[in-house]
């Protein structure tokens, strides 16, 4: 039996992962520019720069929950396919 999933469909959480990884790389960006003027020998940014280097963590986060979503919908899919008698596929 042939999995009934577009190509181009979307997930429960995709959208979640998709955030979370844009955020996590706006928050490295920000972090390698706040550490580099401590190699570079030059003034450092002003506080609210490491603030902005926060956001690495905060992407984490949100696309931990977009795994999470999906992990719970996947669940939620198979055991509605074993309630009704069909394999979970």
């Amino acid at each position: 039996m042939r999995d009934k999933t577009q190509v181009n469909s979307s997930a429960p959480g995709d959208g979640l992962v998709r955030a979370g990884a844009i955020v996590f790389f706006v928050g490295a960006v920000a972090t390698l520019v706040t550490v580099a003027p401590l190699f570079l020998g030059t003034t450092p940014f002003p506080t609210y720069m490491f603030g902005l280097s926060m956001l690495m963590a905060v992407g984490f986060v949100v696309a931990g929950a977009g795994v999470l979503r999906s992990v719970a919908e996947g669940r939620r899919r198979a055991r509605a396919g074993q309630i009704s008698g069909q394999s979970p596929r």
